[in-house]
């Protein structure tokens, strides 16, 4: 017999589905171009292009007006620049990328292959280390973690008893 909680942890959420694909694109915008989505070439704002033409997957392309006539839109000049995912699977791809879910639920998720979201999760990661700073951190006030500072160190040797370990008999009455 099933239980309910097996059934949950057994179905697939359409999590895509429930996202607003504006409020994904207007995320992306925010945090992908701080400035606002400009033409790569001459700077010209979107309000200074024509909308090209609507995507299938939900996206406007612009072309600058502004004489340089530059296509562009909301993945130019970002990791994920030539790629058809829609707004919304990009951001669930970033969100469960840094929460560290699986590649494979990640993939049923976004109704993406599993050899795909591995692609992009290895992808981001390198972009990822290619940002990280290489100089120490200057302030007096940061805290690591204990396991990381101490990782393979040991400072002193575990005290054990010197008493034999127990026959299986008496460990089984002592459990009792």
């Amino acid at each position: 017999m099933i239980s309910a909680c097996d059934r949950l942890s057994a179905m697939i959420f359409p999590i895509t589905d429930l996202l607003s694909e504006q409020q994904c694109v207007e995320w992306i915008v925010q945090h992908f171009h701080p400035q606002g989505l400009r033409c790569p070439r001459c700077g010209a704002t979107t309000d200074q292009a024509r909308q090209f033409r609507s995507t299938s997957r939900g996206l406007i392309d612009y072309r600058c007006k502004k004489g340089c006539n530059t296509f562009y839109y909301l993945y130019t000049n970002t990791v994920f620049s030539g790629t058809l995912l829609r707004a919304r699977q990009v951001v669930l791809l970033l969100r469960g990328v840094c929460k560290g879910e699986s590649t494979l639920s990640l993939a049923a998720e976004l109704g993406l292959s599993r050899v795909s979201v591995h692609r992009w999760r290895k992808r981001l990661q390198e972009k990822g280390y290619l940002m990280l700073d290489d100089e120490a951190l200057t302030d007096t006030d940061t805290e690591t973690d204990e396991m990381f500072q101490n990782a393979g160190e040991k400072k002193r040797k575990t005290q054990r008893s010197s008493r034999s370990a127990p026959t299986s008999g008496k460990q089984a009455a002592r459990a009792r």
